[in-house]
């Protein structure tokens, strides 16, 4: 059984990058089977155990750096980065056998990649990880200019199960106008697009070439894992590097 997909995007050769399944683990339940997650309650043993299976599956050149992840805007710099207890919510390298790794259970991933294949990140982009700038953030990293980076957006809430309050739209919309788009009335609430508001994010910071974006964490349970369904649950990993 798979335990991974592939970016549908035009990467370089000297690139490698996948995004983990729910599939194909040792976790028990409500974790089975494949959590990479070691903070949601699971047994640590199998966690670490099912990223040796992600690091033998997806040919790793290393075990990845775990970020302690906080809904934050810190990127971490993985060339001059040797601390595995590290807080963030992206990375960036532009080191060979270096693994930018995000996990996630509703929220977005996105990797980078220039189209050159000289540098790559990674972000974990929840809403308010995209409200307070991740993306933008994550992008100053780069040396190479936005037009020359591709973005692919992992599996995450899709935009029929992401309700929100309007307090949550007000936000976005205050900071642009462009993000009204990304919200329908429903219920007395919104549904949110995440892919949209990233789309938006991406677009207007110069990055036009942007895939993915066709998942849903929540609706597709035999394949991913999902927060907003379940509470408690698994963590997938969306992961880049350089060869």
């Amino acid at each position: 059984m798979t335990s991974l997909i592939y970016p549908d995007w035009p990467q370089p050769d000297n690139i490698g990058a996948c995004s983990t399944l729910r599939t194909g683990g040792v976790s028990l339940p409500p974790y089975n089977s494949l959590n990479l997650g070691a903070h949601v309650g699971d047994d640590a043993l199998l966690v670490e155990q099912n990223r040796r299976i992600i690091c033998q599956q997806a040919q790793l050149p290393e075990m990845p750096l775990w970020l302690t992840q906080v809904h934050g805007i810190e990127v971490v710099n993985l060339d001059n980065q040797d601390n595995h207890t590290v807080e963030g919510d992206a990375l960036y390298t532009s080191s060979a056998n270096k693994v930018c790794a995000i996990m996630t259970a509703d929220c977005l991933p996105v990797l980078f990649s220039t189209i050159d294949g000289t540098e790559v990140g990674a972000a974990h982009g929840g809403w308010r990880g995209l409200y307070q700038g991740v993306l933008q953030q994550t992008l100053t990293q780069f040396k190479a200019s936005n037009e020359k980076i591709m973005a692919w957006l992992g599996p995450a809430i899709g935009p029929n199960a992401f309700e929100v309050g309007a307090e949550v739209r007000l936000a976005f919309v205050e900071k642009n106008i462009a993000f009204d788009s990304a919200f329908i009335p429903h219920n007395g609430k919104y549904l949110a697009n995440i892919y949209m508001l990233a789309r938006i994010i991406l677009q207007e910071s110069g990055v036009n070439q942007i895939y993915g974006g066709d998942f849903c964490t929540v609706s597709d349970k035999s394949r991913f894992f999902s927060y907003r369904r379940e509470h408690t649950t698994g963590r997938m990993a969306s992961l880049i590097w350089i060869k």
